[in-house]
């Protein structure tokens, strides 16, 4: 997975620069409005300008007039007829393939000793800077499993077991039932002996008499 991610990237890399390098390259107009003419001061045009490899040269011209890119020699000392390229169809463009010094002239008699040359000191191509890769997926998220999901419960603690608890309370021996019985007899019996009491008393005050007559 990583590896297909990383060749992705690269592909891209490479697409962009493919698709951004030449955006760099300058297009300049030899002479700007006065174009490829006789009495121009093409080293002065020449001389704040910075050329890239990739750069284009525009040369507009009338007829009669040719452009053609010679060595330094043939520069210098305006010979014609050992060109290394020539044209003449009155708009020109040389695209800048490699670095260092191009010369150019036009062919026609006595134009290059009219002022009719130029030269250009050509630099490699600019770097394009390279774009930020995109940034890498983050890892998606894995989906918690329930066993994950118990992880962060805390677990319930074992519940201690809690000793019997012991009364202290003592419990008062109740009263067997003889002694209810004890107690309950008393007052009847008193009740009896008092009432015979009565009775002895009234057949003796009562009775007595009434047995005497």
């Amino acid at each position: 997975m990583e590896s297909s991610i990383v060749v992705a990237l690269h592909l891209s890399l490479f697409l962009a620069m493919n698709l951004v390098l030449p955006t760099l390259a300058k297009v300049y107009t030899v002479g700007e409005s006065t174009g490829w003419a006789i009495g121009a001061d093409y080293s002065t045009w020449a001389s704040d300008k910075t050329f890239h490899v990739g750069d284009k040269l525009v040369f507009n011209y009338g007829a009669g007039h040719t452009v053609d890119e010679v060595s330094e020699k043939d520069y210098k000392s305006c010979t014609t007829g050992n060109s290394l390229t020539t044209d003449s169809s009155g708009a020109t463009t040389i695209t800048l393939k490699t670095p260092g010094t191009h010369y150019f002239i036009c062919a026609a008699p006595a134009h290059c000793i009219g002022g009719m040359q130029l030269a250009v000191t050509v630099k490699a191509a600019k770097k394009a800077a390279s774009p930020t890769p995109a940034p890498a997926p983050a890892p998606s998220k894995a989906k918690k499993s329930p066993s994950d999901a118990t992880k962060g419960t805390p677990k319930a603690s074992p519940t201690t077991a809690t000793a019997p608890t012991i009364s202290t309370t003592t419990t008062k021996p109740t009263k067997s039932d003889n002694s209810k019985a004890d107690s309950s007899m008393g007052p009847s019996l008193f009740s009896l002996v008092f009432a015979m009491l009565i009775v002895s008393w009234i057949s003796y005050y009562v009775m007595l008499p009434m047995v005497s007559v």
